[in-house]
């Protein structure tokens, strides 16, 4: 067969959607040497060279143009299926006779619109249930995502497969004489939370930064250092910082290689992950693979990613992630239980079997 995938989101900086799509396509890739892949991108996406039966092919186009002309080249290929791992718009243009397989990561959109970018959510309001429709199969990334298709759009269970997410090969316990060379060198302080994601208001960091206050003063000694990129409406989260007078104790580091992340998670005093809404919620695996211990809300998968390998609390309330944060300055033994229990869980996910579930749909695929 023939398989035409949009990799776009493996490039460069990625966060979850991306890293979702370069792992679940370089994993299957290794399992199918026999099948041809069709690798569609605008700029050409490290990673994939090894892999002889799978070519990219770069197109075009800004925006719309870029999904046009993608749709015409794969009907032109004759493609027998198309994988859309983060965009709806292709699988809506291509005729039925391509079988397309649509990720549907989570309902933000739908469920959380005021948390999420307004242009997104107009997309996924006006294309996501005509994709729905056309798909062939469509996957979800946790069972809770594929609750809410199957309640917001009444979706035949049958057809949606739930393939999860998974921490990168790259996560693990790191060695100490690695760890304390990387202090040195980047000037860490010496207690430290961690924060992992896109800097926008899903991600909480407003009720996290309340939360960090609140121990501040009973724990002076511990900073608070968040990674990730500037997202939409990042701007009230370094006003909340200021407003309460954190400058110094809260650091906020912006996009880190995955080189550098692992060592802060293995130098954390814990991964705190207050997220609103996720439709899976890869950081707290990472961090439970890195010997660190984990902090989640209690809200949609994150439950179901964490197991008990976390303290859960509620993302609305600041002073039940500041007790959170308290047990675990206080008590070496739920530390100790918290990261042998996460690891555990960790190895419960992994993206050699989720491909394989992705190889299995394909291998089932019927041809034309």
């Amino acid at each position: 067969m023939k398989i035409a995938i949009d990799i776009r989101s493996a490039g460069g900086e990625k966060a979850g959607k991306g890293w979702f799509t370069f792992n679940i396509v370089r994993n299957l890739l290794k399992i199918d040497r026999k099948n041809e892949y069709i690798l569609y991108c605008a700029d050409f996406v490290a990673g994939f060279e090894e892999f002889k039966n799978a070519k990219q092919k770069r197109i075009r186009g800004k925006g719309i143009f870029w999904h046009i002309n993608s749709a015409i080249d794969i009907y032109k290929e004759k493609a027998d299926i198309f994988f859309a791992p983060t965009s709806f718009i292709i699988p809506i243009l291509l005729p039925r006779s391509i079988k397309s397989i649509v990720v549907v990561h989570d309902l933000v959109a739908f469920l959380f619109p005021k948390t999420h970018n307004k242009k997104a959510v107009f997309i996924e309001k006006l294309l996501l249930k005509t994709a729905l429709k056309k798909a062939y199969k469509v996957v979800t990334v946790s069972k809770n995502t594929k609750k809410d298709i199957i309640e917001k759009f009444v979706v035949d269970e049958q057809k949606i497969e739930v393939i999860n997410c998974a921490a990168g090969e790259g996560y693990g316990k790191v060695k100490e004489d690695v760890l304390k060379e990387f202090a040195d060198k980047t000037n860490l302080p010496a207690k430290f939370f961690l924060a992992v994601g896109t800097i926008e208001p899903r991600k909480n960091y407003i009720n996290l930064i309340k939360a960090f206050a609140l121990i501040k003063e009973r724990f002076p000694d511990y900073y608070l250092i968040i990674v990730g990129k500037n997202g939409w409406n990042f701007e009230e989260v370094y006003e909340e910082i200021r407003r309460n007078y954190l400058q110094k104790y809260v650091h906020i580091l912006g996009y880190l290689s995955d080189k550098s992340l692992v060592n802060l998670y293995n130098l954390a005093e814990a991964l705190v992950f207050p997220s609103f809404y996720e439709g899976f919620g890869i950081p707290p695996l990472e961090a439970m693979k890195s010997d660190c211990p984990v902090i989640s809300s209690c809200t949609s998968s994150l439950p179901e990613v964490v197991g008990d390998g976390a303290l859960l609390v509620d993302p609305n309330s600041p002073s039940q992630i500041a007790e959170a944060m308290v047990k675990i300055i206080m008590d070496s033994d739920l530390k100790s239980t918290l990261k042998e229990k996460g690891l555990k869980q960790s190895e419960k996910f992994s993206w050699e079997a989720s491909a394989g579930k992705l190889y299995e749909m394909i291998h089932k695929t019927p041809k034309k």
